[in-house]
Order: structure tokens, then sequence, then C-alpha cells
């Protein structure tokens, strides 16, 4: 299939001042690293305020950006492989991602991914969202587990979309961590944007982009917490950098501080509550799997019960 050129317009604000324009343009357009930004910005394919300008370039507020992505023409081919559904309607369908598995196809995954699976069961996902993430309007990391949405039409899928950009969704998360977080119920409010050395992974940073997570602990067993986190926003990684910042990293997140022998890193995405595009609402829910468990058990956490997916009557 052919990937359409991808256009957009930036306009830079607040945390964006002073930032490097191939900097900019590679933290706001998905799928584009700095290097290929820097390419972009050489080729001429993005200007500012309607001006070719240089990778460095640092932006200053009111500073428009546009430009595209050229085209490309990738084949995503089906693949068959069992898919464990949470809820199925006419119009979405929400599954229980396993860890391990990464969502769409991109550096270093081309093939194997959710995306292959959902297009093997729902065909129609080809002609929903993006060539590459058909019916995908949110992601989790590789190694988190838990609810993903899917689209099964173009319009849930742009309903859902917006639902996300405007933070309609309400979304929690399981996590083991080190340390129990002071006070045991509160909210992290910490800018995060791309590592300054370190490209494949984010930090807080005084440029970075606004995120709040809210969090609760559930449970407590000598250094380690059960949590509850509840993300506003939706940062890259953003749990997974907020606990660290915090000095609570993730069990078994060595990218961020939390090292554990033979565990991923131990973060579940438990419950989405969403409205349809019909105006009902919706809870899905995903119970942690086995491995997550079973490192609760041992480090002596009680995990809660899960609520049943459907319907939710409020």
């Amino acid at each position: 299939m052919c990937e359409q050129a991808v256009r957009f317009e930036l306009i830079c604000a607040g945390a964006s001042r002073g930032v490097r324009l191939d900097t900019f343009v590679a933290e706001a357009v998905e799928d584009v690293s700095r290097s290929r930004a820097a390419r972009l910005i050489r080729d001429g394919q993005v200007t500012v305020n309607g001006r070719t300008a240089a990778p460095s370039r640092r932006l200053r507020d009111g500073d428009i950006v546009q430009g595209q992505v050229p085209a490309v023409t990738q084949e995503l081919e089906p693949e068959p492989g069992p898919l464990d559904r949470l809820l199925t309607t006419d119009g979405f369908v929400a599954v229980d991602k396993p860890a391990g598995m990464v969502m769409h196809p991109g550096a270093g995954a081309s093939r194997g991914t959710l995306a292959h699976r959902l297009l093997a069961h729902y065909p129609e996902l080809a002609g929903v969202g993006h060539p590459r993430r058909p019916g995908i309007v949110h992601r989790l990391d590789k190694d988190t587990s838990g609810v993903v949405l899917i689209a099964r039409t173009p319009a849930t899928y742009a309903h859902l979309a917006r639902a996300f950009e405007r933070r309609e969704v309400g979304k929690r998360y399981l996590l083991l961590a080190r340390g129990a977080p002071e006070p045991p119920r509160g909210r992290i409010e910490a800018p995060i944007g791309r590592h300054p050395t370190h490209r494949t992974r984010m930090a807080v940073a005084l440029r970075g982009r606004p995120a709040v997570t809210d969090y609760r602990v559930l449970d407590i067993s000598g250094g380690t917490v059960l949590v509850e986190a509840s993300p506003v926003t939706g940062r890259t990684h953003q749990i997974r950098v907020h606990m660290a910042a915090v000095g609570h990293p993730i069990v078994g997140d060595g990218t961020y501080g939390g090292p554990a022998p033979g565990v991923r890193v131990m973060l579940h995405a438990w419950t989405l509550g969403f409205e349809d595009d019909a105006g009902e609402r919706w809870l899905a829910t995903a119970a942690p799997p086995e491995d997550f468990q079973r490192a609760a058990a041992d480090l002596g956490l009680t995990l809660p019960e899960t609520p049943a997916s459907g319907r939710d009557r409020g």
C-alpha cells in the first residue's frame, strides 16, 4: 500500500522556545527521528515562517514550522496469531496486548507487531487511520502489557483520536516500584522531552512538553510498592520517567533505573474508560498477566480485583 505524505504545521510556544528546529520536529512529528528531521530540513522539506532554515536554528515564540514527510511505499501484510479480545462492537475492539509485542512497524520491527495481527482478524482496518498503524488510536511500550483500544471504522477512529487528544479517556495502570512515594497519593507534574545525550530515552526537561501523572499507593511490602497510576497527558514513557524522577523507578526498568534480573518492566495498562461515537460509556479492563502476578506475589504485594469489561454504568 502507498502511504501518503504527512504534512504538518506547528507553532512554537512556551517550553519550545530556544529548542533546535530538528529537535522540535522530531519531538512533534510521529515516527521522525532527529537525524531524519535534520535531513528533511536540509532538503528543504521544512520551513520556519515560510523560509528554509538550518537544523540548528533556535526557535522563538510564535515561529510557524511547516513541512512534510515524503510518502513511502510499504506493504503491511496480515499475520495470523491469537488476539485476546476484551470488548468488541461494530465500531471498536479492545484487546489485551502481551508484554514483548511491538504495537506497529517501526525501526527494528518490520514483522510480528500487533498491527500485523489485527489485520489478520479485522481486514477492514486497512482503511482506518494510518496505513502502518491500522485502527490504532493510542500506544503502549513494547514491554508494557494491557488494554489497547482499536477503531474499526473511520468515524470511530476520528472520534477516539479526538478523545485521547482532549484527555477524555480515563487510563489506569498498575506498576511495581522501588520505595514508597510520599505522600502515598498525589500528582507528579514534570515536563518530558528527549534525553539530551541518549536520544532513544526520554527525561524530565525544562524545555519538555507538559506531563502530568496522578498516582496512589495500593500496597507496600518491604522496599517495594504496588501503585495505580493515571496519566493525564500521554507523553512517551511518561509513567516510567515520572516514577524514576521522584526516586521510585519501576521494577525491571533498566532504562530508567529500576533493573531486576529476570523480569520485564512491571507496568500494566489495567483499565480504559471511554465514550464511543454514539455517546455510550465503556470500560475495557485487563487483569495483570502471569508474570506480573508472580512478581507481585514474590514481593509480597496483593493485587486488586480487576473489574469486568463492558458498558460503564458509572
